[in-house]
């Protein structure tokens, strides 16, 4: 087993947060659980610099702020394998994203080494490695931790540190280290780790089937679950679950007995939260109802264009070797056929629009 470290008090942290801090670069990573809470619960964060792979018990050691000053740091690049739940975290418990950042999931798709390729498989192509996957549901809040266990944590920084330059070369002899660096910044964008209530309808799958009333008394339950479970800690479904949401938006209940009468919310939860869900439902029928999602078919002609751009796309990524959805998800093809360069869509934009965008929008002139 490489050399690592297990870390559980604050002094000897600060021991070696003295030490990563004359480093170029620090290979990061996180365990956490999130099985009866809306916010995740950080267990370790894990730390490599190439030489030593430290695993920091953020159960015993109380104050973190220290490492999070580490790794907010603008000289000291972060290296992350898929970041985004670990920055999630970060911002939820210091208030800023790490930066700057260098995914290697990200760095992998861009090489055409795999699309979406996960850490395993990745150490297995690069390393020749083959990790032990047996502990990958090990509840990382719970101590002691076992010996095999802290093993398993560390060895997700010491490939990444050993992946990390490689990446970055053969990303720079290949002239798309730009590319890369352009995703991770806009992943260290904290208002993405953010979830606004307000905005939580858009989570809602089913609400195209709803009428436009509907949807909106849709729109109110969900903003008023998400307040609710982020101030009880507690999963949005513990609250209530989206099928209830449809159904009371559907019928719009006037009173507590039409609530109950619809069957759809456990006694204790009708107990708990029905006047306060009757409130919410009688506010939101007064409302303008509005269409806020639609599952409606495209126009034969806009179809058409949706086609011979996915067929433009698909050549340019094949010449590019990466992923067509890499360049432009189906979404973004959508809104550069109904919006053309007024389209607010990745594609448009740095890299993607240099490669591809202008080459598709040149097919709607």
């Amino acid at each position: 087993m490489p050399n690592h470290v297990f870390i559980q008090t604050a002094d000897i942290l600060q021991t070696y947060l003295e030490r990563w801090a004359t480093r170029p670069w620090l290979a990061v990573d996180t365990e956490f659980v999130r099985v009866d809470t809306y916010y995740p619960k950080l267990c370790l964060v894990q730390i490599g610099d190439g030489e030593t792979s430290a695993c920091i018990d953020a159960v015993t050691i109380k104050d973190l702020k220290p490492l999070f000053d580490l790794l907010n740091r603008k000289d000291i690049l972060k290296v992350f394998h898929a970041a985004s739940q670990d920055l999630e975290i970060f911002v939820e418990l210091s208030g800023i994203c790490p930066s700057p950042i260098f995914d290697t999931q990200t760095a992998s798709t861009i090489l055409s080494l795999g699309d979406q390729m996960g850490y395993a498989a990745l150490v297995e192509k690069r390393c020749g490695v083959v990790l032990d996957k047996s502990l990958t549901r090990t509840d990382w809040s719970r101590r002691p931790l076992t010996a095999a266990e802290l093993d398993y944590a560390a060895l997700d920084v010491h490939y990444l540190a050993e992946i990390y330059p490689v990446l970055r070369e053969e990303l720079a002899t290949a002239n798309r280290l730009a590319w890369l660096e352009e995703d991770c910044a806009r992943a260290c964008i904290a208002e993405n780790y953010l979830n606004d209530p307000a905005d939580v309808w858009r989570r809602l799958k089913g609400l195209a089937r709803l009428a436009p009333r509907a949807q909106v008394i849709a729109a109110a339950l969900a903003e008023w679950r998400e307040v609710e479970a982020q101030t009880r800690n507690r999963p949005r479904k513990w609250i209530i679950e989206d099928d209830a949401i449809y159904r009371m938006a559907e019928r719009a209940p006037e009173s507590l007995e039409q609530i109950e009468a619809l069957s759809v919310l456990p006694p204790k939860t009708f107990a708990r939260h029905g006047e306060g869900l009757l409130e919410v439902i009688t506010h939101a029928r007064t409302l303008e109802p509005r269409t806020l999602a639609s599952d409606d078919r495209l126009e034969p002609e806009i179809k058409a264009r949706v086609t011979k751009l996915q067929e433009r796309l698909r050549a340019i990524a094949t010449t590019l070797q990466v992923p067509p959805s890499t360049l432009a998800p189906r979404a973004d093809v959508e809104a550069l056929a109904l919006f053309g360069a007024e389209a607010k869509a990745n594609v448009l934009m740095g890299w993607r629009r240099d490669v591809a965008g202008t080459e598709l929008l040149k097919l709607l002139v």
